[in-house]
Parts: structure tokens; C-alpha cells; sequence
């Protein structure tokens, strides 16, 4: 079992399932993404103060797999976890659905940081996450 450090609860509303009564898939993106922020949030670093400091967090690459359909109203929670390789962090994000604890979604999204326009590390999320990195 992977060692998930933050989760954040979700329903699903009714305008992000498509014709087939499912949750669209671009949707799920949305899930992690609002998952990744408010882990930020949670740790006091706010991503809009950061772009105004010249500190840009930036997706790099999205790998997801979808494995069971969310329907409206169907209550998920979304999990993450941390590992990093150089310069590059991997959000180990995963959803479940709260009725039946199947498995939703997986995705593996590799975030860099761009500081003043240049592909840098970055000090600060390093010191940040270092004590949830999983190796």
C-alpha cells in the first residue's frame, strides 16, 4: 500500500458527466490538479503569490489510467504522494470511489519549476516537500 501523505474529499456534480451519465475524462485532470493545489494551500504555498514572485510549478507530463466510471453524485477521494528525480516531482495521485473503495483513477503527473523563465530547482519545494518524499 503506497503511503499517500494528503487527501481531499469530492462529489461528483452533475455538468461534469457526459452523454454516457459518466464523468467526462478531462474532468479527472481537474480532480488532480484542485487535489495538488489544496495539498499546496495546506502547506501555506500559495501557486499565484509564487507566478507574481517569478516562481512558476509546471506540469511537464500526465500519465493517467482510468479504471472504474464515476457517475453524478458518486462521492471520491483523492490521494497523493511525493517522490522527486533531479530536478522533476511525481504527484502519485490516485482516486477512490467512498461507496465500494474501487480504484477511479491513477495518475503519475511530473511537475519542474521554471524560475524567471529558466528550468530551475527549486529551494523552496525542496525544503517544502522533503519530509514527504517517498524514495
Amino acid at each position: 500500500m503506497e503511503k499517500y501523505i494528503f487527501e481531499l474529499d469530492f462529489k461528483v456534480r452533475d455538468y461534469e458527466c457526459d452523454l454516457q451519465g459518466i464523468v467526462n475524462n478531462a474532468n479527472y485532470l481537474h480532480y488532480f490538479e484542485h487535489t495538488r493545489h489544496e495539498f499546496l494551500d495546506n502547506m501555506n504555498i500559495n501557486v499565484l503569490e509564487l507566478h507574481n514572485q517569478g516562481i512558476d510549478p509546471v506540469i511537464a507530463r500526465v500519465n493517467m489510467a482510468l479504471k472504474t466510471p464515476l457517475t453524478s453524485g458518486d462521492e471520491f477521494v483523492s490521494k497523493l504522494f511525493l517522490t522527486k528525480e533531479g530536478i522533476k516531482y511525481t504527484f502519485h495521485q490516485d482516486l477512490f470511489r467512498k461507496s465500494d473503495n474501487r480504484v477511479v483513477a491513477k495518475a503519475k503527473i511530473e511537475a519542474v519549476t521554471i524560475i524567471n523563465g529558466r528550468l530551475s530547482r527549486s529551494e523552496l519545494f525542496d525544503q517544502a516537500f522533503a519530509p514527504y518524499i517517498k524514495a
